[in-house]
C-alpha cells in the first residue's frame, strides 16, 4: 500500500498527493446526496414537491454529519500533530477516543431522531403536503446513523496516515453502490422517496465497513473502541478533540440554522416553490465547494504534521500552495456560475418554472463567492494548527452573527423579499471572510517567524 511521507518530499507534492484522491473521494461522496436529488426530482408527477420536502430534511442530516466531523475532524489534526512529534502511542489513543465518541454519539442521535423527527420537521416549517415525503425519508435515513458517522468521521484518520488512495476508495465503494441502488429502489421497485433513503443507508453501510476494516486490520496505526479501564485516562484527549472539532461542528450546525431560517422566510415570501429553489442552490453550492473542501482537507494533515515537527518553512509553503489552488479554482467556477447558471441548475431539475426562479437566485447567492475562500483558508489553518478559540469564533461570526440576522432583515426590513434571502450570503462572505483571513495572517505568520528564530 502506497503511503505519502509527510516528513520528506515537496510540500506541493504532499498536498496534491492527499488532495487529489480526497477530491475524487468528496466528489463521489457528493453523489450520495446529489444522486438522490437528481432521481427524486424526476419521480413522475411529484418530483418537484418531493425534492423540496427532502430539502427540508437536509438540516437534520447536516447535524448528524456535524457530530461525525466534531470527533473525526477534531481528532485527525491532533493525531497528525502527535505523529509529527513521533509520539505514536498518543496518536493512537486520540484515534481510539474519536472512534468511541463517534459510535456512542451515533447511537444517541439515532434514538433521539426516532423520538423527535416529526416535531422537529414541523418546527422546520414542513407543510402537510411536504410531510408525506419528508418524514418517511428521514425515518429510514436515521437507521443508517451509525455507519454514516463511522464512514464520515473515521475517514480523516486514513488520510492522516498517508493512505489517501485508500481514503478515496472507501468513499468510492459507497458512492458506486448508491448510484446503482437508487434507480432500483426508486423506480424499479417503485418505492419513490423511501427507496432513495434505503439506497443511501445501504451504501453508507458498505462504506463504513470498508473504513473500519482498513483502520482495524490494515493501517499502520490501528483503531479499536476504548476499553472501560481506558476511558478515564482518555478524558483529556476527548476534551481536546471536542474543543478543536467544535469550529467545524459549529460551522455545520450554523449551516443547518441558516437553512432553517432561509426555508422559513422563503416559505412566507415565496411559497413552497422557493424552498425547492433553495434546495437547488444548496445542491449547486455543494457541487462547486467540494473541490475547495478537498484542497483544505488535503492540506490540513501536511500543516498539522509539519507544525508538530516544528518545520515552519513547510507550514508557510503549504499555506501559499493552498491559497493559489483555491483562488485559481474559484475564479473558474465563479465565472461559470455567472455566465452559464442554467447548465448547473439542469443537473438537478428540468422543471422550467423552477429554472426561471433559480437562475437569478443562484447568481445572487454566489455574487461574492470568492470571499468565501478567505473564510475557508483561515479556518483550515486555525484548525490544523490547533488554534481552537479563533476557529470557533469565526465559525460563529459569519453564520450566527451576520447571516441569520440578514436573512430576516433584508427580506422584511429592507423589503427585498426572496432576493434578500439569497443576497444575505454574499454580504456575509465579504465581511466574515475578510476578517477571518486577516486575523489568520496577523496571528499565524508572526508565530511561524518566532518558531524559525528559535531553531
Amino acid at each position: 500500500m502506497k503511503r505519502i511521507d509527510f516528513e520528506n518530499g515537496t510540500v506541493t507534492g504532499n498536498i496534491l498527493g492527499v488532495a487529489l484522491p480526497m477530491l475524487a473521494a468528496q466528489l463521489l461522496n457528493l453523489l450520495y446526496n446529489i444522486v438522490d436529488r437528481v432521481y427524486i426530482a424526476r419521480i413522475p408527477h411529484e418530483g418537484t414537491a418531493a425534492l423540496g420536502a427532502v430539502g427540508i430534511c437536509f438540516p437534520l442530516i447536516v447535524i448528524i454529519t456535524a457530530f461525525a466531523n466534531l470527533f473525526g475532524g477534531g481528532g485527525a489534526p491532533l493525531f497528525s500533530i502527535y505523529r509529527g512529534k513521533k509520539e505514536e502511542k498518543t496518536a493512537v489513543r486520540i484515534m481510539n477516543t474519536s472512534f468511541s465518541m463517534i459510535c456512542a454519539s451515533a447511537v444517541l442521535l439515532m434514538i433521539g431522531g426516532f423520538l423527535f423527527a416529526y416535531p422537529v420537521l414541523i418546527l422546520f416549517g414542513t407543510s402537510k403536503d411536504a410531510m408525506v415525503y419528508a418524514y418517511p425519508y428521514m425515518m429510514i435515513y436515521l437507521i443508517g446513523t451509525v455507519p454514516s458517522m463511522i464512514a464520515v468521521g473515521m475517514n480523516p484518520f486514513i488520510n492522516a496516515q498517508g493512505y489517501s488512495l485508500i481514503g478515496m476508495s472507501s468513499v468510492a465503494v459507497g458512492a458506486a453502490a448508491n448510484l446503482i441502488l437508487d434507480p432500483i429502489f426508486i423506480f424499479i421497485l417503485g418505492l419513490g422517496v423511501r427507496g432513495a433513503a434505503i439506497a443511501t443507508v445501504l451504501s453508507q453501510t458498505i462504506s463504513a465497513m470498508f473504513v473500519y476494516f482498513f483502520l482495524a486490520r490494515r493501517a499502520e496505526l490501528k483503531v479499536r473502541l476504548l476499553r472501560r479501564e481506558e476511558i478515564t485516562a482518555c478524558i483529556g484527549y476527548a476534551r481536546n478533540i471536542v474543543s478543536l472539532g467544535m469550529a467545524g461542528f459549529i460551522m455545520q450546525l450554523t449551516n443547518s440554522l441558516v437553512s432553517i431560517c432561509c426555508n422559513h422566510v422563503l416559505s412566507v415570501t415565496g411559497g413552497d416553490i422557493y424552498i425547492s429553489v433553495m434546495t437547488i442552490v444548496s445542491s449547486v453550492r455543494q457541487l462547486v465547494e467540494t473541490p475547495i473542501s478537498a484542497m483544505n482537507e488535503g492540506t490540513s494533515p501536511i500543516l498539522s504534521y509539519n507544525y508538530g515537527a516544528r518545520r515552519p518553512g513547510r507550514v508557510r509553503k503549504a499555506m501559499v500552495v493552498l491559497a493559489v489552488m483555491i483562488l485559481l479554482y474559484t475564479a473558474v467556477m465563479w465565472g461559470s456560475i455567472i455566465v452559464i447558471p442554467e447548465v448547473l441548475i439542469r443537473i438537478f431539475s428540468s422543471d422550467k418554472m423552477l429554472l426561471k426562479d433559480a437562475v437569478p437566485a443562484l447568481r445572487q447567492y454566489f455574487a461574492a463567492f470568492i470571499f468565501m475562500d478567505l473564510q475557508y483558508m483561515g479556518q483550515t489553518v486555525f484548525k490544523s494548527l490547533n488554534k481552537k478559540k479563533q476557529a470557533i469564533f469565526f465559525s460563529i461570526l459569519r453564520k450566527v452573527v451576520i447571516v441569520v440576522p440578514l436573512t430576516y432583515l433584508m427580506p422584511y426590513a429592507l423589503h427585498m423579499g426572496t432576493d434578500g434571502v439569497f443576497l444575505a450570503e454574499p454580504v456575509s462572505n465579504v465581511i466574515g471572510g475578510s476578517i477571518c483571513f486577516i486575523t489568520m495572517l496577523c496571528t499565524v505568520l508572526p508565530e511561524l517567524k518566532r518558531m524559525e528564530a528559535r531553531e
